[in-house]
């Protein structure tokens, strides 16, 4: 199985409205609510994907209650789906005292952007803590990867995700880190196998606007492969085994909201399948796609996703990496 850890779990909350206007009141026309947090994401497009994953992290109060409901009914496969491959997900949170925080996007329905508004997280203490701790150590033993993914909520330490990291290298376990700031910087020295960034994160990391050069940055910092998400241009892959930049073959417009958690589903289905690294790449950039197509995070549009995987184009840099 693949374990996905969330600690900044949240209950995402979509509401459409015919138009988005600044100060000005808004009729909701339709109003979606998922289990969110980036882990969580990634958990349920692995499971469509026919992967079993187990997430974990924190959840509390009357939000973490409405979205253990909620991913309970992710645990099975979609009754329009039969046949289809589709993963089971094991929920494995640590219940707190705290209240379960919630993301709210706001879907203008004349344009198609989203403005998206997120709560901060409940604080963790220490005895909750070494709960989760406890928990994470015997999840590793059956684990064939770990994504580490997203904020970090309050009371948990700047370093906790080199922490992890460090936890899950003595269990034999490859971890994929996806998250931003000082927790980045602290996470990627502890050598994760995969670091998956965006532009703008890697900018914030190494100083660098250059993609390529701030890749390969950050390598020399620690991580041992990066694939940094470069938008509706595709994504850049530096990894010891070579470099290769993945583009998708046109533009799609939509919610790009859990388009990076799509892409981190595709770049850990494809570790643990052991597929070929351009294959990975591809794989990714498609799902990344999909998603923008999907209403919500934590889906892709399965249709558009086949249809990019084939156009997809892969090229290498001999001497990137």
């Amino acid at each position: 199985m693949i374990l996905t850890v969330t600690l900044n779990t949240a209950l995402d909350v979509t509401y459409r409205v015919p138009e988005l206007r600044p100060h000005a009141s808004h009729r909701v026309t339709e109003v979606i609510e998922r289990p969110g947090g980036k882990g969580l994401n990634v958990a349920r497009v692995l499971a469509a994907l026919g992967h079993d994953t187990v997430v974990t992290g924190f959840v509390g109060g009357v939000t973490g209650t409405v979205l253990r409901q909620l991913l309970a009914r992710f645990a099975a496969p979609p009754p329009d789906t039969a046949g289809a491959p589709h993963g089971k997900i094991t929920d494995a949170l640590v219940p707190i005292a705290g209240t379960t925080r919630r993301t709210i996007g706001v879907v203008d329905a004349t344009t198609g952007d989203t403005t998206q508004l997120n709560e901060p997280g409940p604080i963790v203490t220490t005895p909750e803590w070494t709960a989760f701790m406890d928990g994470y150590g015997r999840l590793l033993r059956e684990a064939s990867a770990v994504a580490l993914c997203g904020s970090l909520p309050p009371g948990v330490p700047v370093g906790t995700y080199a922490q992890l990291i460090r936890e899950a290298h003595a269990a034999g376990v490859p971890t994929l880190l996806d998250t931003s700031g000082e927790p980045l910087r602290r996470g990627i020295a502890a050598r994760p196998h995969l670091v998956k960034p965006n532009a703008d994160e890697l900018a914030g990391l190494t100083g660098s606007t250059d993609p390529l050069r701030a890749a390969r940055d950050a390598r020399r910092r620690g991580a041992r492969a990066v694939a940094a998400s470069l938008g509706a241009e595709g994504m850049l892959a530096i990894t010891a085994h070579g470099a290769w930049r993945a583009a998708p073959p046109r533009r799609l417009a939509g919610n790009p909201t859990g388009a990076g958690d799509a892409a981190v589903a595709g770049l850990l289905s494809g570790l643990v399948e052991e597929v070929p690294w351009p294959d990975r790449l591809a794989r990714a950039v498609a799902l990344s796609a999909a998603a923008v197509r999907a209403p919500v995070a934590g889906e892709f549009d399965r249709t558009v996703y086949e249809e990019v995987l084939a156009r997809v184009e892969v090229t290498e840099h001999p001497a990137a990496a």
